[in-house]
């Protein structure tokens, strides 16, 4: 049989919010009033418990009698099996086998569920909806580039009662060139277990932003795990934030982008700006990769800076210009560039680009994410870079030769402003530099792990006095930093990391966030704090659930919601509990658990049972007040949680909730009372327009 694909455009929002009894805002997706109607049996044997039963290889060597395993974990973590086995893409021929493998015949339900694993290709890897009678793949979805599962919804009410069969298809040769499949279910079943409802995840239920009507915040509600307070991509990958700045009186936040697929690519700029940092508005793609005409170039726009022309008010970013060596052997990978934009949203690249034409010696580590900053013990506009060698990771100095009002393009290296001892990476990426108060501030980003270090700064050489984590959560990485008009020191950082990190919502088609902008501090024992801009109190939305002093023991229930704001100051010196725990995402199938043991003054942020989400435990140890009051500002955004303690502690994780009903927020007391003097919880709206 030929199969022609038929799903040439996503499904309408509004037919879909119909079926599932869904405002278009995004509240929970309820069942569909018909699953009971239309529901026929599926497959035979669904979920591979009697190995290829059922089961035809159509052609290829990428199935076969391997390809049902048991295997429950693989280097990644778990495979998130339904039963005792799956079908693993990999198990007969690796990657490089190519094939396709059908299910038996069966009449189309209302509704229907699958796990998909695998690599992320629409076109060369998906499982597929097709009808007999003509070969048509109605619908199709492709995996998470993860060999973990997770499970898609689909509504195929439109199909009822027709014949059809599951195809699954593997026409790639790639890394992660395979496709997995387990648990097809129809009918009610299809939409959750225990007596709990599935988030519903897949590439059919995203709106089609280019032809919809409705508004940002509505298209961007409808997807059930996309945060709403929190800058991401419609579609397509983000990871580092670039450029930020007040300009025009408008903020400005740049992001690594790739518009083409869900995981890291040839590098753009996606642009969004804001009246208050808090409210983004969409603006178009601010700078291309120099060769886009070519996908297999990785050529692209890497992580940047920006400051103002005085002289002329434009806005100029700095940026790393990053060649693809393999295609253009004869170019270095990594310089440096400049453009320029005067309405904020067109820019023009530097004629005679790159400012900085080669790393200094001492760099083979790499030579990138150049960071301009006003160095006040001088009068200078400067620059750091990061580097590495073989031993230690570096950031580098450079000066401005230009006019300080103008357009900075002609730089000098000045030397190492700060060198490591290999202990935290010998390549340091995305470095900042600034000063809070009469102390000077340096992060970076080494071995995938966010670092800061406080101390003093002559002019060339920094001295550091204090180190730590900017972020003792997993999902942190590449902050930057820049001060806006009201003199304030923010930062925005990417909710994710490269070792750390899963992105589940690879399978409708978006990964990467941004996090909330913070603002940064010295705390009382000469650390780098971070807290939540005041502006955030301006996303309340409906009631405020507010008590005061509260005194637990055993459970409290606070609440429930997954974007909310939840705030509590606790007594030490009245609490007599060993520990408490505060569970975020909670349902009876899963939680994210934060635990404060009184007596260590640890905090351990554990998502071992939190969803689809990177499973680990995370712990630091917090400076408690001299007064013994110990303040807790917790935001919850559908899939993440940022953690803000008074000391200036912050830890940032990203969970991906497998349920609708995963919204319950508790206080558990362990071995005693734990006494709150105040307890808030306040749900927080969109931040889009």
């Amino acid at each position: 049989m030929q199969y022609t694909n038929g799903h040439s455009s996503l499904l309408k929002l509004l037919a879909w919010s119909a079926l599932f009894q869904v405002p278009v805002l995004g509240n929970a997706i309820h069942h569909p009033v018909d699953c009971h109607r239309n529901h026929y049996p599926g497959p035979t044997n669904p979920s591979f418990e009697n190995g290829l039963k059922g089961w035809t290889v159509l052609n290829g060597d990428a199935f076969g009698s391997n390809s049902v395993t048991n295997t429950t974990s693989y280097w990644g973590g778990p495979f998130n099996i339904v039963g005792r086995n799956f079908l693993w893409g990999f198990a007969e021929s690796g990657d490089a086998g190519t094939g396709s493998i059908r299910s038996s015949s069966f009449k189309a339900s209302s509704v229907m569920s699958f796990e998909v694993g695998g690599g992320w290709d629409a076109v060369n890897l998906y499982v597929g909806l097709v009808r007999d009678h003509d070969g048509k793949i109605l619908l199709n979805q492709t995996g998470p580039n993860d060999d973990a599962m997770v499970r898609i919804v689909w509504d195929t009410s439109a199909y009822a009662g027709q014949s059809v069969h599951m195809l699954v298809y593997d026409n790639s040769t790639a890394g992660f060139g395979h496709i997995n499949l387990d648990d097809i279910r129809t009918g009610c079943d299809a939409l959750g277990d225990g007596g709990l409802t599935f988030n519903v995840l897949g590439q059919a239920n995203q709106p089609d932003k280019s032809t919809s009507t409705l508004s940002t915040a509505q298209i961007y509600a409808v997807d059930s795990v996309r945060p709403q307070f929190h800058y991401t991509p419609y579609q397509g990958w983000i990871n580092d934030p670039c450029a930020l700045i007040q300009w025009n009186g408008r903020y400005q936040l740049f992001s690594q982008f790739n518009p083409a697929a869900p995981f890291w690519g040839p590098m753009h700029w996606s642009h969004v700006d804001s009246a208050d940092s808090v409210h983004w508005r969409e603006l178009p793609v601010a700078l291309y990769p120099p060769y886009p005409n070519n996908t297999a170039d990785t050529s692209g726009r890497y992580t940047g800076s920006a400051l103002l022309d005085k002289d002329t008010g434009a806005l100029q970013v700095i940026f790393t210009d990053a060649t693809d060596v393999s295609l253009h052997p004869n170019a270095l990978p990594e310089v440096v560039s400049s453009a320029v934009s005067t309405d904020g949203i067109n820019f023009s690249y530097y004629g005679r680009n790159p400012v900085v034409a080669a790393p200094p010696t001492g760099s083979p580590s790499g030579f990138r994410d150049p960071k301009v900053f006003w160095d006040p013990t001088d009068n200078t506009w400067k620059m750091v870079v990061g580097s590495g060698d073989a031993t230690s990771g570096k950031v580098l100095l450079f000066v401005s030769t230009n006019p300080i009002g103008a357009v900075q393009v002609s730089w000098n290296y000045v030397g190492v402003l700060y060198e490591g001892d290999g202990s935290t990476g010998t390549m340091w990426e995305c470095p900042n530099f600034f000063p809070i108060g009469d102390k000077w501030v340096l992060f970076y980003g080494g071995d995938s792990v966010g670092w800061y270090h406080v101390g003093t700064y002559n002019g060339t050489n920094f001295v550091s006095e204090k180190m730590g984590l900017a972020d003792a959560g997993p999902d942190s990485y590449a902050m930057q930093w820049y001060l806006d008009n009201a003199g304030r020191n923010l930062a925005i950082t990417w909710m994710g990391n490269w070792p750390t990190s899963k992105w589940p919502s690879r399978v409708n088609g978006w990964a990467g966030v941004q996090s909330i902008t913070r603002e940064l501090f010295i705390r009382e024992d000469g650390g780098l704090g971070s807290r939540a801009i005041a502006e955030l109190s301006t996303l309340a939305s409906g009631r405020t659930i507010t008590r005061g002093l509260t005194k637990v023991d055993g459970t409290f229930t606070v609440g429930s919601s997954n974007t909310a704001r939840l705030q509590m100051t606790v007594d030490l010196a009245s609490t007599k509990t060993q520990s408490f725990n505060v569970t975020l995402f909670s349902s009876s199938a899963e939680d994210a658990v934060l635990m404060y043991n009184v007596a260590t003054s640890t905090l351990t942020l554990d998502t071992t049972n939190a969803g689809w989400g990177q499973a680990g435990t995370w712990e630091t140890t917090i400076a408690v007040p001299s007064n013994k009051s110990l303040t807790f500002d917790i935001f919850i955004d559908r899939s993440s949680v940022e953690v803000f303690v008074g000391d200036g502690t912050v830890m940032t994780a990203t969970v991906y909730p497998r349920y609708q009903e995963s919204k319950g927020i508790k206080i558990i007391s362990h071995g005693g009372k734990t006494v709150f003097d105040n307890i808030s919880l306040t749900p927080l709206g969109s931040t889009w327009a």
